[in-house]
């Protein structure tokens, strides 16, 4: 009686739990933590490689005209001290055109060739002019209307004492087939940032699950340059305690023939500004805040200040 009693409570958890599976739409717990690892790898891998976030070393804001470049404290867009001469040069700001000028003597590289003189490219176009000198590069930002100098340095004090990325155990809960609830037209967000500018981009649809019985919503938008996927920003429970206080992204899958997307907060991570106060994160629309704990995904940096 006790073993046929052990058998049927067996039978009645192995059926919970592939049905957790089914709603997760995971049906092999091994490959699929294996797949998060996978991803966690390449999360770390990014952030770390020589022009990863953690390589961010400074951010200066651009004015019309001759904009100085270098370590001096003197100049417009400062340089890391030791790494870079006090004058390493001036960008040029005329009419929305950005030029930059090497001062004499002093070698800055565009890729692998020396250059005196070249017109600049800010991250609006498909891609900025990176200029560099030893282990530091500089480029153009814009955010909203203004024109800013992104700062780079390969041996950055915050990658050098980098203290790793701690995470929520791996949970198939957390991955939902969601579905795609179309805004027609698409709605427009206007999004914050950390520093004072707001951008406007085009949300589609909300992606709508449910949890215990709950439904849930959250507004996505496509980012240039990522169009094959959704870009999410949100924020929950663990905001501000085992998560950074503004939130985390995550992409999601864009929809299949039946409007089933799907979504996993298993990768969920933090935003640049985390890891440091050179970043120009944007805030999570206030839609877009879940009033549930979401216990999976990249957790807050150890060395945030």
């Amino acid at each position: 009686m006790k073993t046929a009693r052990y058998i049927g409570i067996l039978i009645i958890l192995t059926c919970i739990i592939g049905g957790c599976a089914k709603k997760s739409g995971v049906t092999d717990l091994n490959a699929y933590k294996k797949e998060i690892d996978e991803w966690q790898k390449k999360r770390l891998a990014r952030l770390t490689r020589d022009d990863g976030w953690l390589t961010l070393a400074g951010l200066s804001w651009l004015k019309e005209g001759e904009n100085s470049v270098g370590s001096d404290s003197s100049t417009t867009v400062l340089l890391p001290a030791g790494k870079t001469p006090g004058s390493l040069g001036s960008i040029w700001l005329e009419n929305g055109a950005l030029r930059f000028v090497a001062k004499a003597g002093v070698e800055v590289k565009y890729k692998d060739s020396l250059i005196t003189s070249m017109p600049l490219k800010s991250d609006a176009d498909d891609e900025p002019t990176v200029l560099s000198h030893g282990t530091v590069s500089f480029y153009v930002i814009k955010r909203g209307d203004q024109l800013g100098v992104r700062v780079k340095d390969k041996e950055n004090p915050a990658r050098l004492n980098f203290k790793g990325l701690e995470y929520f155990p791996i949970d198939p809960k957390w991955r939902f087939e969601a579905k795609l609830e179309p805004y027609r037209p698409p709605k427009i967000l206007e999004i914050p940032s950390m520093i004072g500018t707001v951008e406007k981009d085009s949300c589609p649809g909300a992606l709508v699950f449910k949890l215990d019985g709950k439904e849930y919503r959250l507004d996505v938008v496509i980012e240039k340059g990522s169009e094959d996927q959704f870009f999410i920003m949100m924020s929950d429970e663990t905001s501000g305690k085992e998560t950074y206080t503004v939130g985390r992204q995550l992409y999601a899958t864009l929809p299949d023939s039946d409007g089933n997307v799907v979504l996993d907060f298993n990768k969920a991570y933090n935003w640049p500004c985390v890891f440091t106060v050179f970043a120009t994160c944007p805030i999570p629309p206030k839609q877009n805040h879940l009033p549930i704990r979401v216990e999976a995904g990249e957790k807050m940096y150890a060395g945030h200040e």
